[in-house]
């Protein structure tokens, strides 16, 4: 008798710490459905990022400003329920975190209720005591400084930050204060290479960057964007697939065979016993009035 095959261990931010301590590269992806955290556990990334990302290239809101804890703790369990290895963080959508008590009660929703083994909070110092307490309380958080979109209107508009002397300048300061914090690792988005790989070299937590240059001790892109569903794929994205013209060809493919009746054909129809339709439809012997002619007459070897 075979022995059943063990469920594998779901990673932990101590194997993310060793990952980064033996010097490999980690792959982040965003997941936000079942059956893409499926594909992507598979396919052995360790991070999946339910990102409040999901607003804007799921959803169809302009910004991730809208995203609400419902939409994130809804998204996140079926994430969690597609994966059974890879860690899965949980973006803390706008406003979720504005105060430590709204911090820990939505960063426990996520890991009690939805799942989810890590949370990820925007912002560098002016975060930092929300991370200080949600890690505290013995909830792994991931940082994310550089561009934060959920800030896009005090911002303007999406761009590299740090540019200039007093940008890089309080980069610098915002790395060190959500390590200091207690992040188990950061997010650096929109960062100049030079600066991002500056920011690594001065870290003990590993940097994912997204637009930041290859310097980072990871990286994370939108899965949209990886498997070319949008209609818009940014810079420093790159599409390994081009799904969209896909499912685009698919469509109109299937919407031309039902339009011309060759679909559904044979292969895709059930049949059943037409001796048992006749009797549903009340066309069988049994219903057939006494001494009624069968159809096409006596048969001709009946004894008359």
């Amino acid at each position: 008798m075979s022995a059943t095959p063990a469920t594998p261990r779901r990673l932990s931010v101590a194997d993310i710490a060793k990952l980064y301590a033996d010097g490999a590269r980690i792959p982040m992806l965003t997941a936000y459905d079942h059956p893409t955290a499926q594909l992507l556990d598979e396919a052995g990334i360790p991070l999946l990022l339910v990102g409040d990302s999901v607003g804007q290239v799921m959803l169809g809101y302009e910004t991730t400003v809208r995203v609400t804890m419902a939409e994130m703790v809804h998204h996140t369990k079926a994430v969690v329920r597609g994966s059974r290895r890879a860690l899965v963080v949980a973006d803390m959508p706008f406003l979720s975190y504005s105060t430590p008590a709204e911090a820990l009660e939505h960063a426990g929703t996520f890991l009690r209720e939805a799942g989810a083994q890590a949370v990820k909070v925007e912002g560098g110092v002016r975060t930092a005591r929300i991370i200080e307490a949600l890690v505290r309380a013995g909830i792994p958080v991931m940082g994310h400084i550089g561009l934060t979109p959920q800030a896009i209107h005090a911002i303007g508009k999406v761009r590299v930050q740090g540019k200039s002397r007093d940008q890089a300048r309080a980069l610098l300061a915002d790395a060190q204060a959500v390590q200091e914090a207690g992040a188990f690792a950061m997010v650096l988005e929109l960062v100049p290479e030079q600066l991002a790989a500056a920011i690594t070299e001065r870290l003990r937590i590993p940097t994912i960057g997204i637009g930041a240059g290859p310097g980072c001790s990871g990286q994370v892109q939108v899965i949209t964007d990886l498997i070319g569903l949008g209609d818009f794929v940014p810079k420093h994205a790159r599409s390994y697939a081009h799904v969209r013209g896909e499912i685009l060809a698919a469509a109109t493919s299937y919407a031309a065979d039902v339009a011309a009746g060759t679909f559904p054909g044979p292969d895709e129809t059930v049949r059943m016993d037409d001796s048992v339709l006749d009797e549903v439809l009340g066309r069988g012997a049994s219903d057939r009035p006494a001494g009624e002619l069968p159809a096409g007459g006596i048969p001709l070897d009946r004894d008359l």
